[in-house]
């Protein structure tokens, strides 16, 4: 036997391929469909009492957000417990098994707790609800019908509507859960916004990763200051005699701005001097050397307070198209300059 002949498949025919295509645009399209039922429902009418109760539970709630589920009801409701935690409402997961078997102390007088059951009536959690409700702890319950079990066990009950489950053969739970994922969504966030809830409270959660790099103040990145690495004159002085002092400056072996900040009477920025506009400057007329510096300096350039987040920076940056920003404080006095390089470069920007 040929060694490739124990390894290779067979050439996939067109019509499977199409197949899988289609498959794949309906299971896309049915759970889309069923998170538009939901938001239909809360437009309409129908459901918005329920919504605004749920929500206003949620924020007055004195203790933590609890969520408990069933197998993939469990893994969904570990993501919503996730979601609200990061936007500052404590949240924590118990497994109904295990509640009914000894965990039931995770839970606390002044808890709400979240129930995920599409059918309604899972018996952990109907076992489960029923004890909480015995306790006097607030139930929110989520599942496919107001006439469900678990319904008539909750103080309120967000409805998921009669849902098919996507492919090919309705079985594995995919838009029951997708519709459960995003009602846990749009709670916490509906819950964040009516704390107003700020970026940097989120920031304070999300120290680290991609998220909480974007959301640190660009006071956290200068590098290029004002007296130490970061070289300033006034509009009045010749170019050349600017540069001189530019070359000054680097004689420290520290790194410097390729920049020039120009400052007015009041120390208030009145434009900046690149390294590339002193290559276009040359190229056009290399008698502008002794010209002074306010009449070939970019006039009030765009600038950034010190404390607006990196992705304001980035967002200008790539805006303006500028590679430079210089940053000033409340009186407009200018603190440093932040390069384009220390938005791009990761460890920079995570240091």
């Amino acid at each position: 036997m040929d060694a490739d002949s124990t390894t290779s498949r067979p050439p996939t025919p067109a019509a499977a391929t199409t197949d899988v295509h289609q498959v794949l645009l309906d299971v896309l399209r049915d759970e889309s469909k069923a998170l538009t039922a939901l938001a239909e429902g809360i437009a309409s009418g129908a459901t918005s009492a329920a919504w605004s109760a749920a929500v206003k539970q949620i924020d007055e709630c004195a203790g933590h957000v609890v969520v408990s589920g069933m197998g993939k009801s469990g893994l969904i409701g570990a993501k919503i417990s996730a979601t609200f935690s990061s936007l500052g409402i404590p949240s924590h997961v118990v497994h109904p098994a295990d509640a009914v078997h000894g965990d039931l102390g995770a839970i606390r007088s002044g808890d709400l707790v979240i129930l995920l059951s599409y059918s309604g009536t899972t018996a952990e959690i109907l076992d489960l609800a029923t004890i909480l409700q015995t306790d006097g702890v607030t139930r929110l319950g989520i599942s496919r019908s107001d006439d469900s079990e678990l319904a008539r066990l909750c103080n309120i009950h967000l409805p998921l509507g009669d849902l098919d489950e996507a492919g090919p053969l309705s079985l594995a739970p995919s838009t029951s859960t997708t519709a459960t994922l995003a009602c846990g969504d749009a709670l916490a966030m509906a819950v964040a916004h009516s704390r107003a809830f700020t970026a940097s409270e989120f920031r304070r959660r999300h120290p680290g990763g991609s998220l909480g790099s974007l959301l640190r103040p660009v006071s956290e990145l200068i590098r290029f200051r004002p007296g130490e690495n970061l070289t300033t004159t006034t509009v009045d002085v010749p170019l050349r005699d600017a540069l001189r002092r530019v070359a000054e400056d680097h004689d420290g072996g520290v790194r410097h701005a390729g920049a020039v900040l120009i400052l007015d009477a009041d120390d208030k920025i009145a434009g900046l001097f690149t390294d590339g506009d002193l290559r276009r400057l040359i190229l056009e007329n290399p008698d502008a050397l002794d010209q002074p510096i306010g009449d070939v300096m970019t006039r009030s350039p765009r600038t950034i307070h010190e404390s607006a987040t990196v992705q304001e920076a980035r967002r200008m940056l790539t805006e303006f198209r500028v590679d430079e920003l210089p940053v000033v404080n409340d009186a407009n006095e200018a603190v440093g300059l932040i390069d384009i390089q220390d938005l791009l470069a990761p460890r920079v920007v995570m240091d």
